[in-house]
């Protein structure tokens, strides 16, 4: 792999924030989210804080809550995975100030994100199909339901 950044860390502040019920298994997945993250190849979480749920305005049982993650990530290209695959709702680079890629980095670092965006529009593809498919069977199955009621009068 080519050089990156001079040999130096990332060092990032990344917010994740999750919804759901009941709050105490909202606390425990999100501290189970923090610890994969630490153990990705390439990642140092140095400190977090998982804030206490709040009950979500208008609803009875549906908690939010949120952590700050500070890590230290060895290359953009793992950023850029951690990004994807926990999608936190703010990344903060702390340092370094700057960051140097060679074209052959920061072309490896481009061809991962689309990479990943053909696979995230796959994905979204196959899932619009599947839509269309149930939602022309229920059209069918209504119209079977609504013929046969007429049949009977």
């Amino acid at each position: 792999m080519s050089s990156f950044n001079e040999g130096k860390e990332i060092l990032v502040t990344m917010v994740l924030e999750i919804l759901g019920r009941p709050k105490e298994h909202i606390v425990e997945t999100l501290k189970e989210i923090i610890k994969q993250m630490g153990e990705e190849k390439g990642v140092k979480v140095q400190d977090s804080i998982v804030n206490e749920p709040v009950l979500v305005k208008d609803q009875k049982d549906l908690y939010t809550t949120f952590s700050e993650v500070e890590m230290k990530i060895e290359d953009i290209r793992t950023l850029l995975g951690i990004i994807f695959k926990y999608m936190p709702a703010h990344l903060e680079i702390i340092y370094p100030e700057s960051i140097k890629l060679d074209n052959v980095s920061l072309g490896e670092t481009l061809s991962e994100l689309i990479r990943r965006l053909h696979a995230y529009d796959e994905v979204a593809r196959v899932l619009q199909n599947e839509n269309f498919i149930m939602r022309e069977k229920l059209k069918e199955f209504i119209d079977e339901k609504k013929n046969k009621k007429e049949e009977k009068k």
